[in-house]
């Protein structure tokens, strides 16, 4: 079984920078992509950013030239660097891992979440 584990998450102050950690273990047929979603209270989950195996990657116009996506396969570790954050990025952020299975069926998973709150 395909498991997340986010870390990273905090308090910081606004114009702060935090950077979050998503180890995966498990045993994977074939990555599709990986990514991150965030959470605030009341709102849906909105995606943050998604980088797929082709190396492409889509960020939400909200953290363009603020955050980063990047992954180290050696650590099976995918990351977020977010910079300049504001009192609106507070959320839960949770990563999520797209795969395809044995019997070619997509499955998505996720993490169980790490809290930013940015303090204005």
């Amino acid at each position: 079984q395909v498991q997340l584990v986010e870390s990273g998450g905090g308090l910081v102050q606004a114009g702060g920078s935090l950077r979050l950690s998503c180890v995966v273990s498990g045993s994977i047929f074939r990555l599709n992509a990986m990514g991150w979603y965030r959470q605030a209270p009341g709102k849906q989950r909105e995606l943050v950013v998604v980088l797929t195996t082709a190396g492409s990657t889509n960020y939400a116009d909200s953290v363009k030239g603020r955050f980063t996506i990047s992954r180290d396969n050696a650590k099976n570790t995918v990351y977020l660097e977010m910079n300049s954050l504001k009192p609106e990025d507070t959320a839960a952020y949770y990563c999520n891992l797209e795969v395809v299975n044995r019997s070619g069926l997509r499955v998505t998973f996720w993490g169980q979440g790490t809290q930013v709150t940015v303090s204005s």
